[in-house]
Protein backbone atom coordinates (compact mmCIF):
# COMPACT_ATOMS: atom_id res chain seq x y z
CA UNK A 1 0.00 0.00 0.00
CA UNK A 2 1.64 3.33 -1.08
CA UNK A 3 1.43 5.87 1.49
CA UNK A 4 3.76 8.78 2.62
CA UNK A 5 6.46 7.31 4.95
CA UNK A 6 7.16 5.10 2.17
CA UNK A 7 8.46 7.19 0.11
CA UNK A 8 11.90 8.50 -0.34
CA UNK A 9 12.81 11.63 2.06
CA UNK A 10 13.32 13.83 -0.48
CA UNK A 11 9.83 13.57 -2.25
CA UNK A 12 8.54 13.52 1.38
CA UNK A 13 10.17 16.96 1.82
CA UNK A 14 8.68 18.66 -1.47
CA UNK A 15 4.97 17.37 -0.19
CA UNK A 16 5.66 18.94 3.35
CA UNK A 17 6.94 22.30 1.89
CA UNK A 18 4.47 22.87 -0.47
CA UNK A 19 1.57 21.69 1.87
CA UNK A 20 3.17 24.00 4.63
CA UNK A 21 3.33 26.76 1.88
CA UNK A 22 -0.04 26.19 0.24
CA UNK A 23 -2.34 26.61 2.86
CA UNK A 24 -4.17 29.92 3.81
CA UNK A 25 -3.74 30.10 7.14
CA UNK A 26 -0.39 30.82 9.40
CA UNK A 27 1.84 28.12 10.62
CA UNK A 28 4.47 28.77 13.13
CA UNK A 29 6.19 25.89 14.79
CA UNK A 30 8.89 26.37 17.72
CA UNK A 31 10.90 24.09 19.57
CA UNK A 32 11.73 23.90 23.30
CA UNK A 33 14.55 25.97 23.46
CA UNK A 34 11.84 28.79 21.87
CA UNK A 35 12.95 29.10 18.20
CA UNK A 36 11.42 29.02 15.47
CA UNK A 37 11.73 26.07 12.94
CA UNK A 38 8.76 26.14 10.75
CA UNK A 39 7.68 29.65 9.88
CA UNK A 40 5.02 29.13 6.61
CA UNK A 41 4.11 31.61 3.35
CA UNK A 42 1.38 33.11 4.74
CA UNK A 43 2.69 33.50 8.38
CA UNK A 44 5.28 35.25 6.59
CA UNK A 45 2.20 38.01 4.79
CA UNK A 46 0.16 38.07 8.34
CA UNK A 47 3.48 39.15 9.92
CA UNK A 48 4.98 41.14 7.39
CA UNK A 49 8.45 39.76 8.25
CA UNK A 50 10.70 36.94 6.04
CA UNK A 51 12.03 33.78 6.93
CA UNK A 52 15.21 34.89 7.98
CA UNK A 53 13.88 37.46 10.40
CA UNK A 54 12.43 34.67 12.63
CA UNK A 55 14.14 31.04 11.86
CA UNK A 56 16.43 29.94 14.01
CA UNK A 57 15.95 33.13 16.29
CA UNK A 58 14.31 33.44 19.67
CA UNK A 59 10.86 34.37 19.83
CA UNK A 60 10.73 37.11 22.39
CA UNK A 61 13.97 38.67 20.55
CA UNK A 62 11.10 39.24 17.64
CA UNK A 63 7.68 39.74 18.72
CA UNK A 64 6.37 42.21 21.59
CA UNK A 65 3.51 42.22 23.49
CA UNK A 66 1.57 44.58 25.68
CA UNK A 67 2.10 44.81 29.08
CA UNK A 68 0.38 42.03 30.98
CA UNK A 69 -0.60 40.20 27.87
CA UNK A 70 1.50 37.16 26.82
CA UNK A 71 1.56 34.68 24.30
CA UNK A 72 -0.25 31.84 23.45
CA UNK A 73 2.36 30.33 22.07
CA UNK A 74 4.92 30.11 24.84
CA UNK A 75 1.97 28.99 27.08
CA UNK A 76 1.39 26.22 24.73
CA UNK A 77 5.03 25.56 24.96
CA UNK A 78 6.19 25.93 28.91
CA UNK A 79 2.33 25.45 29.97
CA UNK A 80 1.50 22.83 28.07
CA UNK A 81 -1.70 24.94 27.63
CA UNK A 82 -3.80 24.63 24.15
CA UNK A 83 -6.13 27.08 23.40
CA UNK A 84 -8.12 27.59 20.51
CA UNK A 85 -9.93 30.50 18.39
CA UNK A 86 -8.06 33.51 20.95
CA UNK A 87 -7.53 36.60 19.26
CA UNK A 88 -4.23 38.26 19.98
CA UNK A 89 -2.93 41.34 19.31
CA UNK A 90 0.97 41.76 19.27
CA UNK A 91 4.07 43.89 17.52
CA UNK A 92 6.95 42.38 14.65
CA UNK A 93 10.32 42.76 15.25
CA UNK A 94 9.93 46.73 13.26
CA UNK A 95 6.77 47.68 16.23
CA UNK A 96 3.97 47.01 13.52
CA UNK A 97 0.74 45.93 15.18
CA UNK A 98 -0.92 42.37 13.97
CA UNK A 99 -3.85 40.85 15.15
CA UNK A 100 -4.77 37.39 14.98
CA UNK A 101 -7.11 34.66 15.64
CA UNK A 102 -4.78 31.62 16.82
CA UNK A 103 -5.28 27.86 17.22
CA UNK A 104 -2.30 26.67 19.82
CA UNK A 105 -1.27 23.50 20.46
CA UNK A 106 2.12 21.89 22.19
CA UNK A 107 3.60 18.87 20.69
CA UNK A 108 4.50 15.98 21.90
CA UNK A 109 6.44 13.02 21.24
CA UNK A 110 4.92 10.47 23.43
CA UNK A 111 4.54 12.40 26.93
CA UNK A 112 7.09 14.45 26.00
CA UNK A 113 6.37 18.20 24.57
CA UNK A 114 9.10 18.59 21.94
CA UNK A 115 7.79 22.33 20.57
CA UNK A 116 4.74 24.27 19.87
CA UNK A 117 2.78 25.27 16.94
CA UNK A 118 0.51 27.91 16.26
CA UNK A 119 -2.21 28.35 13.28
CA UNK A 120 -3.21 31.53 12.38
CA UNK A 121 -5.70 33.34 10.72
CA UNK A 122 -5.01 37.21 10.09
CA UNK A 123 -8.08 39.83 10.94
CA UNK A 124 -5.79 42.80 11.53
CA UNK A 125 -7.87 44.64 8.73
CA UNK A 126 -11.49 42.87 10.50
CA UNK A 127 -10.32 44.82 13.92
CA UNK A 128 -9.42 47.89 12.30
CA UNK A 129 -13.42 47.66 10.72
CA UNK A 130 -14.41 47.08 14.61
CA UNK A 131 -12.83 50.29 15.62
CA UNK A 132 -13.65 52.05 12.77
CA UNK A 133 -17.60 51.09 13.88
CA UNK A 134 -16.91 51.75 17.49
CA UNK A 135 -15.69 55.45 16.83
CA UNK A 136 -18.45 55.83 14.30
CA UNK A 137 -22.11 57.27 15.95
CA UNK A 138 -23.41 55.70 12.53
CA UNK A 139 -24.42 59.02 10.61
CA UNK A 140 -27.61 58.45 8.36
CA UNK A 141 -28.15 60.04 4.96
CA UNK A 142 -31.57 58.53 4.04
CA UNK A 143 -34.84 59.36 4.47
CA UNK A 144 -38.53 58.36 3.10
CA UNK A 145 -37.98 60.70 0.72
CA UNK A 146 -35.09 59.04 -0.85
CA UNK A 147 -37.04 55.73 -1.64
CA UNK A 148 -37.82 56.32 -5.32
CA UNK A 149 -40.76 54.53 -6.55
CA UNK A 150 -44.12 54.97 -8.35
CA UNK A 151 -45.71 51.37 -8.33
CA UNK A 152 -48.84 49.93 -5.76
CA UNK A 153 -46.61 47.66 -4.09
CA UNK A 154 -43.54 49.82 -3.13
CA UNK A 155 -45.78 52.48 -2.56
CA UNK A 156 -47.70 49.83 0.20
CA UNK A 157 -44.19 49.19 1.34
CA UNK A 158 -43.35 52.56 2.01
CA UNK A 159 -46.96 53.49 3.97
CA UNK A 160 -46.59 50.24 6.23
CA UNK A 161 -42.93 51.78 7.20
CA UNK A 162 -44.41 54.87 8.15
CA UNK A 163 -46.00 53.78 10.55
CA UNK A 164 -43.33 51.35 12.28
CA UNK A 165 -41.68 54.69 13.14
CA UNK A 166 -44.13 55.56 16.07
CA UNK A 167 -43.17 53.09 18.26
CA UNK A 168 -40.09 51.67 19.16
CA UNK A 169 -41.24 48.11 18.67
CA UNK A 170 -38.39 45.48 16.95
CA UNK A 171 -38.93 45.61 12.80
CA UNK A 172 -38.07 42.92 10.65
CA UNK A 173 -36.82 43.80 6.67
CA UNK A 174 -36.99 41.28 4.38
CA UNK A 175 -35.70 41.23 0.97
CA UNK A 176 -33.37 40.26 -1.58
CA UNK A 177 -30.01 41.70 -1.75
CA UNK A 178 -29.91 44.86 -3.55
CA UNK A 179 -33.65 45.62 -3.06
CA UNK A 180 -32.25 48.81 -0.52
CA UNK A 181 -33.30 47.32 3.14
CA UNK A 182 -31.02 49.65 4.70
CA UNK A 183 -32.59 52.34 2.98
CA UNK A 184 -35.77 51.66 4.34
CA UNK A 185 -34.48 50.93 7.69
CA UNK A 186 -32.47 54.13 8.11
CA UNK A 187 -35.81 56.15 7.01
CA UNK A 188 -37.71 54.59 9.75
CA UNK A 189 -34.68 55.89 12.40
CA UNK A 190 -34.47 59.02 10.65
CA UNK A 191 -38.34 59.71 11.11
CA UNK A 192 -38.83 58.16 14.60
CA UNK A 193 -38.11 60.09 17.99
CA UNK A 194 -34.66 58.03 17.59
CA UNK A 195 -33.41 60.64 14.95
CA UNK A 196 -31.03 62.46 17.18
CA UNK A 197 -29.57 59.45 18.55
CA UNK A 198 -27.19 56.82 17.08
CA UNK A 199 -28.06 54.64 14.06
CA UNK A 200 -25.50 51.53 14.08
CA UNK A 201 -25.57 49.10 10.90
CA UNK A 202 -23.66 46.23 11.33
CA UNK A 203 -23.47 43.33 8.65
CA UNK A 204 -23.68 39.68 10.63
CA UNK A 205 -22.32 38.11 7.69
CA UNK A 206 -19.31 40.03 7.61
CA UNK A 207 -17.32 39.24 10.23
CA UNK A 208 -16.25 35.64 12.15
CA UNK A 209 -18.62 33.88 14.31
CA UNK A 210 -15.60 34.33 17.42
CA UNK A 211 -15.86 37.97 16.89
CA UNK A 212 -19.12 39.44 16.37
CA UNK A 213 -20.33 38.46 19.94
CA UNK A 214 -17.40 40.48 21.33
CA UNK A 215 -18.61 42.99 19.02
CA UNK A 216 -22.27 43.37 19.70
CA UNK A 217 -22.06 42.62 23.61
CA UNK A 218 -18.33 44.40 24.45
CA UNK A 219 -15.54 42.60 26.40
CA UNK A 220 -14.09 43.31 29.69
CA UNK A 221 -10.65 43.68 29.72
CA UNK A 222 -8.90 40.21 30.51
CA UNK A 223 -11.49 38.52 29.38
CA UNK A 224 -9.11 36.71 26.88
CA UNK A 225 -5.38 37.21 25.45
CA UNK A 226 -5.63 40.63 24.22
CA UNK A 227 -9.21 41.58 25.44
CA UNK A 228 -9.50 44.74 26.24
CA UNK A 229 -12.40 46.76 27.99
CA UNK A 230 -14.95 47.64 25.55
CA UNK A 231 -18.37 48.33 24.80
CA UNK A 232 -20.90 46.39 22.24
CA UNK A 233 -22.55 47.94 19.86
CA UNK A 234 -25.76 47.46 21.56
CA UNK A 235 -24.22 50.10 24.36
CA UNK A 236 -22.89 52.23 21.50
CA UNK A 237 -26.46 52.55 20.00
CA UNK A 238 -27.96 53.45 22.97
CA UNK A 239 -30.90 55.59 22.99
CA UNK A 240 -31.11 55.24 18.93
CA UNK A 241 -31.22 52.12 16.41
CA UNK A 242 -29.20 49.16 16.07
CA UNK A 243 -29.38 47.37 13.02
CA UNK A 244 -28.50 43.89 12.35
CA UNK A 245 -27.83 43.03 8.67
CA UNK A 246 -27.98 39.34 7.31
CA UNK A 247 -29.40 38.02 10.78
CA UNK A 248 -30.10 34.51 9.51
CA UNK A 249 -26.27 34.70 9.40
CA UNK A 250 -25.69 34.06 13.08
CA UNK A 251 -25.12 31.14 14.58
CA UNK A 252 -27.88 29.58 16.67
CA UNK A 253 -25.89 29.75 20.16
CA UNK A 254 -25.40 33.39 19.14
CA UNK A 255 -28.98 34.09 17.89
CA UNK A 256 -30.12 33.21 21.08
CA UNK A 257 -27.69 35.34 23.25
CA UNK A 258 -29.36 38.29 21.18
CA UNK A 259 -33.06 36.69 22.07
CA UNK A 260 -31.75 37.21 25.61
CA UNK A 261 -30.15 40.56 25.29
CA UNK A 262 -33.30 42.05 23.43
CA UNK A 263 -36.27 40.29 26.02
CA UNK A 264 -33.93 41.91 29.32
CA UNK A 265 -32.99 44.96 27.52
CA UNK A 266 -29.81 44.52 28.92
CA UNK A 267 -26.26 43.24 28.07
CA UNK A 268 -23.36 41.55 29.46
CA UNK A 269 -19.93 42.15 28.30
CA UNK A 270 -17.76 39.58 27.79
CA UNK A 271 -15.59 38.16 30.61
CA UNK A 272 -17.94 40.00 32.77
CA UNK A 273 -20.29 39.23 35.80
CA UNK A 274 -22.10 42.62 35.79
CA UNK A 275 -25.76 43.11 33.34
CA UNK A 276 -26.38 46.66 31.51
CA UNK A 277 -29.17 48.00 30.55
CA UNK A 278 -30.01 49.29 27.29
CA UNK A 279 -32.51 51.19 25.18
CA UNK A 280 -32.36 50.40 21.59
CA UNK A 281 -34.25 49.64 19.02
CA UNK A 282 -33.27 46.72 16.81
CA UNK A 283 -34.03 46.76 12.85
CA UNK A 284 -33.01 43.33 11.35
CA UNK A 285 -32.81 42.59 7.89
CA UNK A 286 -32.97 38.96 5.83
CA UNK A 287 -32.38 37.56 2.44
CA UNK A 288 -34.37 35.10 2.06
CA UNK A 289 -38.04 33.93 3.54
CA UNK A 290 -37.95 33.55 7.19
CA UNK A 291 -40.40 30.71 7.35
CA UNK A 292 -37.85 29.11 4.76
CA UNK A 293 -34.75 30.38 6.85
CA UNK A 294 -36.41 28.47 10.22
CA UNK A 295 -37.43 25.23 8.27
CA UNK A 296 -33.65 25.13 7.43
CA UNK A 297 -32.47 25.98 11.29
CA UNK A 298 -30.76 29.58 9.72
CA UNK A 299 -33.10 31.54 11.96
CA UNK A 300 -34.32 30.80 15.67
CA UNK A 301 -38.47 30.57 15.39
CA UNK A 302 -38.33 32.26 18.84
CA UNK A 303 -35.95 34.94 17.80
CA UNK A 304 -37.65 35.64 14.92
CA UNK A 305 -40.93 36.54 17.12
CA UNK A 306 -39.20 38.74 18.71
CA UNK A 307 -37.20 40.42 15.83
CA UNK A 308 -40.77 40.71 13.59
CA UNK A 309 -42.90 42.32 16.15
CA UNK A 310 -43.36 44.80 12.94
CA UNK A 311 -42.39 42.93 8.99
CA UNK A 312 -41.86 44.69 6.02
CA UNK A 313 -41.15 42.92 2.33
CA UNK A 314 -39.47 44.75 0.42
CA UNK A 315 -40.42 43.23 -3.40
CA UNK A 316 -37.71 42.49 -5.79
CA UNK A 317 -37.21 44.92 -8.71
CA UNK A 318 -38.83 42.25 -11.37
CA UNK A 319 -41.82 42.55 -9.34
CA UNK A 320 -42.13 46.04 -9.68
CA UNK A 321 -41.03 46.86 -13.02
CA UNK A 322 -42.72 50.21 -13.35
CA UNK A 323 -40.45 51.37 -11.04
CA UNK A 324 -37.61 51.01 -13.19
CA UNK A 325 -38.06 54.02 -14.97
CA UNK A 326 -37.88 56.25 -12.50
CA UNK A 327 -34.90 54.64 -10.84
CA UNK A 328 -32.83 55.01 -13.95
CA UNK A 329 -33.89 58.72 -14.35
CA UNK A 330 -32.40 59.31 -10.66
CA UNK A 331 -29.07 57.26 -11.05
CA UNK A 332 -28.65 59.19 -14.54
CA UNK A 333 -28.65 62.34 -12.61
CA UNK A 334 -26.43 60.93 -9.89
CA UNK A 335 -23.80 60.26 -12.06
CA UNK A 336 -24.31 63.09 -14.56
CA UNK A 337 -23.46 65.28 -11.38
CA UNK A 338 -20.45 62.93 -10.72
CA UNK A 339 -18.75 62.43 -13.99
CA UNK A 340 -19.63 66.27 -15.52
CA UNK A 341 -21.88 64.76 -18.12
CA UNK A 342 -25.24 65.47 -19.85
CA UNK A 343 -26.73 62.50 -20.85
CA UNK A 344 -30.16 62.66 -21.18
CA UNK A 345 -31.85 59.34 -20.94
CA UNK A 346 -32.45 55.82 -22.77
CA UNK A 347 -32.59 54.74 -26.31
CA UNK A 348 -35.88 52.61 -27.11
CA UNK A 349 -33.85 49.45 -27.03
CA UNK A 350 -32.17 50.03 -24.26
CA UNK A 351 -35.25 50.56 -22.78
CA UNK A 352 -36.86 47.41 -24.06
CA UNK A 353 -33.92 45.59 -22.78
CA UNK A 354 -33.59 46.88 -18.80
CA UNK A 355 -37.75 46.26 -18.57
CA UNK A 356 -37.57 42.75 -20.07
CA UNK A 357 -34.49 41.62 -17.55
CA UNK A 358 -35.25 39.93 -14.73
CA UNK A 359 -32.92 41.80 -12.31
CA UNK A 360 -31.07 39.22 -9.86
CA UNK A 361 -29.37 41.63 -8.28
CA UNK A 362 -32.22 44.28 -8.29
CA UNK A 363 -31.61 48.09 -8.22
CA UNK A 364 -28.18 47.87 -7.17
CA UNK A 365 -27.73 45.70 -10.33
CA UNK A 366 -29.28 47.97 -12.17
CA UNK A 367 -27.27 51.16 -10.68
CA UNK A 368 -24.31 49.08 -11.39
CA UNK A 369 -25.49 48.96 -15.33
CA UNK A 370 -26.37 52.53 -15.56
CA UNK A 371 -22.83 53.62 -14.65
CA UNK A 372 -20.80 51.29 -16.33
CA UNK A 373 -22.99 52.21 -19.42
CA UNK A 374 -21.81 56.12 -18.59
CA UNK A 375 -18.59 54.87 -17.88
CA UNK A 376 -18.63 54.39 -22.05
CA UNK A 377 -20.12 57.11 -23.07
CA UNK A 378 -18.27 60.16 -24.75
CA UNK A 379 -20.22 62.99 -26.45
CA UNK A 380 -23.22 60.96 -26.69
CA UNK A 381 -26.36 61.93 -24.58
CA UNK A 382 -28.38 58.56 -25.05
CA UNK A 383 -27.97 55.45 -23.50
CA UNK A 384 -27.29 53.00 -26.28
CA UNK A 385 -26.67 49.14 -26.12
CA UNK A 386 -23.18 49.46 -27.40
CA UNK A 387 -22.62 51.03 -23.84
CA UNK A 388 -24.06 49.21 -21.86
CA UNK A 389 -21.50 46.83 -19.54
CA UNK A 390 -20.60 43.36 -21.78
CA UNK A 391 -21.61 41.01 -18.78
CA UNK A 392 -24.90 42.46 -19.17
CA UNK A 393 -25.41 42.28 -23.12
CA UNK A 394 -24.20 38.75 -23.31
CA UNK A 395 -27.04 37.96 -20.15
CA UNK A 396 -29.32 34.85 -21.12
CA UNK A 397 -32.02 36.97 -20.52
CA UNK A 398 -33.53 38.01 -23.88
CA UNK A 399 -36.38 40.63 -24.96
CA UNK A 400 -38.33 37.79 -26.20
CA UNK A 401 -41.11 36.24 -24.26
CA UNK A 402 -41.34 33.10 -22.78
CA UNK A 403 -43.28 30.54 -24.16
CA UNK A 404 -45.64 30.52 -21.29
CA UNK A 405 -46.09 34.60 -21.42
CA UNK A 406 -46.97 33.91 -25.25
CA UNK A 407 -49.72 31.55 -24.47
CA UNK A 408 -51.37 34.24 -22.02
CA UNK A 409 -51.26 36.75 -24.70
CA UNK A 410 -52.46 34.16 -27.21
CA UNK A 411 -55.08 32.77 -24.51
CA UNK A 412 -56.36 36.72 -24.49
CA UNK A 413 -56.40 37.07 -28.26
CA UNK A 414 -53.92 39.38 -28.97
CA UNK A 415 -53.16 38.63 -32.95
CA UNK A 416 -50.39 39.88 -34.93
CA UNK A 417 -53.54 41.39 -37.77
CA UNK A 418 -54.51 43.58 -34.58
CA UNK A 419 -51.45 45.76 -35.05
CA UNK A 420 -52.02 46.13 -38.54
CA UNK A 421 -54.70 49.15 -40.02
CA UNK A 422 -57.29 48.78 -36.77
CA UNK A 423 -60.54 47.50 -37.80
CA UNK A 424 -61.32 48.35 -34.41
CA UNK A 425 -59.63 50.59 -31.56
CA UNK A 426 -56.79 49.12 -29.59
CA UNK A 427 -57.60 48.94 -25.94
CA UNK A 428 -55.51 50.49 -23.41
CA UNK A 429 -51.88 49.14 -22.86
CA UNK A 430 -52.55 49.31 -18.79
CA UNK A 431 -55.78 47.42 -19.09
CA UNK A 432 -54.72 44.99 -21.70
CA UNK A 433 -51.48 44.28 -19.40
CA UNK A 434 -53.33 43.85 -16.09
CA UNK A 435 -55.99 41.49 -17.98
CA UNK A 436 -53.48 39.21 -18.91
CA UNK A 437 -51.74 39.13 -15.63
CA UNK A 438 -54.86 38.20 -14.13
CA UNK A 439 -55.28 35.37 -16.35
CA UNK A 440 -51.87 34.64 -15.98
CA UNK A 441 -51.52 34.01 -12.34
CA UNK A 442 -55.47 32.60 -12.33
CA UNK A 443 -54.02 29.60 -14.60
CA UNK A 444 -50.74 29.37 -12.44
CA UNK A 445 -52.91 28.96 -9.13
CA UNK A 446 -55.12 26.04 -11.43
CA UNK A 447 -52.05 24.26 -12.43
CA UNK A 448 -50.80 24.19 -8.52
CA UNK A 449 -53.97 23.31 -6.91
CA UNK A 450 -54.42 26.77 -5.25
CA UNK A 451 -51.19 26.60 -3.37
CA UNK A 452 -50.02 29.93 -2.56
CA UNK A 453 -46.66 29.34 -1.79
CA UNK A 454 -45.90 26.60 -4.39
CA UNK A 455 -47.49 28.73 -7.17
CA UNK A 456 -45.66 32.14 -6.17
CA UNK A 457 -42.32 29.69 -6.31
CA UNK A 458 -43.34 29.14 -9.77
CA UNK A 459 -43.85 32.70 -10.67
CA UNK A 460 -40.78 33.86 -9.05
CA UNK A 461 -42.99 35.70 -6.71
CA UNK A 462 -42.91 35.82 -2.87
CA UNK A 463 -45.63 34.44 -1.37
CA UNK A 464 -46.79 38.08 0.09
CA UNK A 465 -46.41 40.33 -3.33
CA UNK A 466 -48.49 37.21 -4.88
CA UNK A 467 -51.09 37.88 -2.37
CA UNK A 468 -50.84 41.11 -2.54
CA UNK A 469 -51.40 40.59 -7.15
CA UNK A 470 -54.00 38.75 -6.14
CA UNK A 471 -56.05 41.20 -4.11
CA UNK A 472 -55.18 43.78 -6.20
CA UNK A 473 -56.69 41.72 -9.48
CA UNK A 474 -59.89 40.21 -7.36
CA UNK A 475 -58.29 36.78 -7.50
CA UNK A 476 -59.77 34.31 -4.64
CA UNK A 477 -57.47 31.15 -3.82
CA UNK A 478 -60.39 29.39 -3.79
Amino acid sequence: MNRIENLPLPQQKVIFETLINEVDVGIHVINTSGQTIIYNKKMTEIESMTKEDVESKNFLDIFMFEDGQGSTLLDALYKEKESRHVKQTYFNNKGKEITALNNTFPLYEGKKVIGAIEISKDITKLERLIRKNMESKGETSFTFDSIIGVSPVIKEVIDNTKRATRTPSSVLIVGETGTGKELFAQSIHNGSDRSNAPFISQNCAAMPESLIESLLFGTKKGAYTGAIERPGLFEEAEGGTLLLDEINSLSPVLQAKLLRAIQEKQVRRIGDTVDRKVDVRIISTINEDPIEAISNNRLRKDLYYRLGVVSLFIPALRERKEDIHPLVDHFITKYNELFQMDVKGLSEEVTLLLVSYDWPGNIRELEHVIEGAMNLMIDEDMIEVRHLPFHFRHKSHSVSLSSDITSVYDTHSLKTEDLKEPQQPLRNLKDYLLDAEKIYIKKALERNKYHVTNTAEKLGLSRQTLQYRMKRLDISAK
